[in-house]
């Protein structure tokens, strides 16, 4: 059974972070009146995004659920420099220096992919690519059932 303990309040919003396997139920992150934003996870529950989420220092995990946060909310981050279109429907959020891919799903959804530290002045490739084949995995899996 997932237990979710709450771990970092912003804003007077307890994030609620998941110490098992996610699921439908488990896999949010924020609710906003514009958007829900939600881990990605695979077949077996597992989600590279919130593991490099869990690794990251408490810094870091806040930078990162202001940007949430504030799109669920507003629906629109307008500095590039905090979100970005990186094309091919994958969007990223910027809590330098990490970056967390993410693409926009039915529903008023964002789902977040994976999260790397950022080394290079581009999108590395292999991290696009892992962004790209989780899109098309989690479409696949939604429209199954």
């Amino acid at each position: 059974m997932t237990k979710a303990k709450s771990r970092i309040i912003l804003d007077n919003v307890p994030y609620k972070c998941y110490t098992a396997d996610m699921d439908e139920k488990s896999c949010f992150i924020y609710e906003g009146s514009k958007f829900t934003i939600k881990w990605y996870f695979d077949i077996n529950g597992k989600s590279d995004a919130f593991n490099f989420f869990e690794n990251a220092s408490e810094d870091m995990q806040i930078k990162f659920l202001v940007l949430v946060k504030r799109m669920g909310d507003f629906g629109k981050i307008f500095d590039i420099t905090k979100f970005r279109n990186e094309g091919d429907g994958i969007y990223a959020f910027k809590p330098q220096p990490d970056r967390y891919l993410s693409f926009f799903s039915d529903g008023g959804e964002i789902i977040v992919t994976n999260g790397f530290k950022k080394k290079t002045s581009k999108l590395p490739k292999r991290e696009k690519d892992i962004a790209l084949k989780y899109m098309q995995d989690y479409i696949k899996r939604k429209a199954g059932g």
